[in-house]
């Protein structure tokens, strides 16, 4: 990425008069500038401004799996100075966004109730603290047009492969348990193994493939989107990065948070989406689904 000369995001006119650029909307424009471990910090930091906009460099490169000297090069590589005056723009950013937002009835109430803990939190309740809130912000931020395209995929589809790997694995091959109960055809690829790749080599135009990825993507999940794309089978993406890759080559996108105050990545918004999705896949027809679902005693 080439170095600019200004220190700040560019101006840019908005209706007739010439505004700052905001730092999410700089960085998405200038994302394939970057090199590999700089789309790690831009993503995450597009993703979480919050955690960009009150974090150390070393913590924000932590949960970008980077180095602090990447987040350091990659805000000179912007046009700052250092990595405090990028974090002063997503300072400016994230208070112009929050104060901008109007507060719901939902919001009002929630404000005026007790929080979850007290104020000195642990870090076990500081790290339930956060899965409560990537729930909730993943309910708010889904698009229910998206849900209802993937739950349309799922039921149309001759065949799903579910692609992900290591920690996305585990995720994979739930997915594949609960849409297997109401008896759809589902295939895992969670590793690069022989038998895992002769199940790529079955894609075709009857199958729907769905990417699953947290931050950057495995290289074996992208190139079965690729695959997909190149064999005109559908794509779906479940991902907590906006600027994914697997994101970018699937036709319908599913966002979740997955904020933490933990050493690893929060999931508890990405098992809620997978459970509902399968719950609106049993919804399309439940008089088909509710013999088979009660001989499971799974209630």
């Amino acid at each position: 990425m080439k170095r600019v000369a200004t220190a700040t995001p560019p101006a840019q006119p908005v209706n007739g008069t010439s505004e700052h650029q905001s730092l999410s909307k700089y960085i998405r424009a200038r994302f394939d500038e970057c090199s590999r471990s700089q789309k790690d910090v831009a993503q995450y930091i597009v993703d979480h401004l919050d955690e960009a906009a009150f974090q150390t460099a070393e913590e924000l490169a932590r949960r970008a799996n980077t180095s602090s000297s990447t987040v350091v090069r990659f805000s000179q590589a912007l046009g700052f100075e250092g990595f405090p005056e990028l974090q002063a723009a997503a300072r400016e950013e994230y208070r112009r966004v929050h104060a901008a937002a109007p507060a719901s009835a939902s919001q009002a109430a929630a404000a005026s109730s007790a929080p979850l803990f007290s104020l000195d939190q642990n870090e076990f309740e500081s790290s339930l603290t956060a899965d409560y809130l990537n729930v909730e912000e993943t309910a708010r931020k889904v698009s229910r047009s998206s849900v209802e395209a993937l739950v349309e995929a799922i039921v149309g589809a001759e065949k799903v492969l579910v692609a992900g790997t290591d920690q996305m694995a585990f995720f994979a091959s739930y997915l594949r348990h609960l849409l297997m109960l109401l008896d759809l055809r589902v295939d895992v690829v969670a590793s690069p193994s022989q038998e895992a790749l002769s199940r790529l080599g079955r894609i075709d135009a009857g199958t729907l493939v769905i990417g699953l990825s947290a931050g950057r993507p495995h290289p074996l999940v992208v190139r079965a989107m690729k695959l997909a794309r190149h064999r005109k089978a559908h794509t779906a993406a479940i991902t907590d990065a906006t600027l994914s890759e697997v994101a970018k080559l699937a036709q319908i996108k599913l966002y979740y948070s997955s904020n933490s105050p933990s050493y690893v990545r929060s999931h508890a918004a990405l098992l809620s989406l997978i459970q509902a999705l399968a719950y609106g896949v049993y919804a399309q027809d439940t008089a088909q689904y509710d013999d088979r679902i009660k001989a499971f005693r799974l209630k």
